[in-house]
């Protein structure tokens, strides 16, 4: 484990040296981090770690985005999330996997009233639609590491959060 100023990314490219995947989950939020902060986080900070994952050969990225990720959109959340897939398919590894996952359910050390009331519901909702709407991390990360496992159909693959749900299954 390498621990990095992501302000002075370029200086770690050691880091990012011999790996043949690169998993990235790399994210904050507007409340934390304001939105320049929030851009420069989930979209620069990603983009510039997948160039130098590519530079030091990794072949295959796997990226955490988000479901509804559309460089098009008028939510600023969205539009970041959108813009930074296309960044990390255009650095041109062999293969690239990204992952769109709805509400992801977990516990987090800080407070975020809004999105514990949404787990709370979306808890419930998922016992009766267990794919619609939100997805355990865990699962997530399943999915990331089986998705390097099972071999590529294309070189960019999306999954959806019912794709992540079937990949990820314990």
């Amino acid at each position: 484990q390498v621990v990095v100023d992501f302000e002075r990314l370029s200086e770690h490219a050691a880091a990012f040296q011999g790996h043949d995947v690169g998993f990235c989950c790399l994210g904050t939020t507007r409340a934390k981090a304001g939105a320049a902060g929030f851009v420069r986080v989930d979209r620069d900070y990603v983009a510039q770690s997948a160039e130098l994952a590519r530079a030091g050969g990794c072949k295959h990225f796997v990226l955490q985005s988000s479901q509804g990720a559309n460089q098009h959109s008028l939510f600023l959340y969205l539009r970041v999330k959108g813009e930074v897939e296309n960044l990390v398919q255009a650095v041109g590894f062999d293969r690239c996997t990204i992952l769109r996952p709805a509400v992801l359910l977990c516990k987090r050390q800080e407070s975020r009233p809004a999105e514990w009331m949404a787990q709370q519901f979306l808890g419930v909702v998922a016992r009766v639609f267990p794919t619609a709407y939100s997805v355990p991390v865990e699962t997530v990360a399943r999915a990331m590491v089986a998705s390097v496992l099972q071999p590529g159909v294309e070189k960019v693959e999306v999954l959806e959060n019912e794709a992540i749900h079937e990949l990820g299954k314990a």
